[in-house]
């Protein structure tokens, strides 16, 4: 979609803020709701809640904002809708991996159902994407034993849901841009001394970012 003029870019971006002024305070609220139901040891941080969340929801809604108005200008209204779904719920699971590095099943479920309805009424490959789901996932089970949980269940899931969205060549492309951004941020941290090399890394907001970015065109497919 091209604008001529300014006044053409109002009728997509308003309805863009406003969808993600909903999304952020309604995500925001789950989230907290989901911290405060979380079993005890869950949270890796359940003393900082608010602390670590100072600046989750500018931050959520301009991610939201740039993602949602970047779809409501490249997409139909059918594929609109479910790309919404899907930057609603990776953005809420970065928030939450980065905040109190886990990932919830309450948010995974729904994005994977959903990823199956998009593959079925977009007409997509079924039985590439849910090989895509099933190899991501056991590729990621594969890493979970052998680095002894430095890649988490989450991760596993998160990837597996993915996988229904995607596809295997997309999905191969978001493993490879979060290993290698998370891999950048990891080696960073180290070197500041943030973190040691025994500390736990989040590497979910990383694959769920570039899942994203693949979505959207933002990043380019590598395979």
């Amino acid at each position: 979609m091209e604008f001529k003029n300014l006044s053409d870019f109002f009728p997509v971006l308003v309805p863009a803020i406003l969808i993600a002024t909903v999304c952020t305070a309604v995500g925001s609220a789950w989230i907290n709701h989901l911290y405060a139901k979380a079993p005890h040891g869950l949270l890796s941080f359940p003393e900082r809640i608010t602390s670590r969340a100072v600046y989750r929801k500018p931050l959520l809604f301009l991610l939201l904002a740039a993602c949602i108005g970047k779809a409501s200008i490249t997409t139909t209204l059918p594929t609109f809708f479910y790309w919404t779904i899907a930057i609603a719920l990776l953005s809420f699971v970065t928030v939450t991996d980065f905040e109190q590095y886990v990932i919830f099943d309450a948010m995974l479920l729904p994005f994977a159902v959903v990823g199956f309805l998009y593959t079925i009424h977009m007409n997509l490959p079924l039985a590439n994407h849910i090989e895509a789901a099933l190899g991501g996932g056991l590729l990621f089970f594969i890493l979970t034993v052998a680095t002894k949980g430095a890649i988490g269940g989450g991760d596993i899931k998160l990837i597996a849901s993915m996988g229904l969205w995607l596809g295997v060549r997309p999905m191969l492309s978001v493993i490879t841009y979060g290993f290698i951004t998370g891999g950048l941020a990891a080696l960073f941290l180290l070197i500041t001394k943030q973190k040691s090399r025994h500390s736990y890394f989040a590497y979910g907001p990383y694959f769920a970012l570039s899942g994203v970015g693949i979505l959207l065109g933002w990043i380019r497919l590598l395979f």
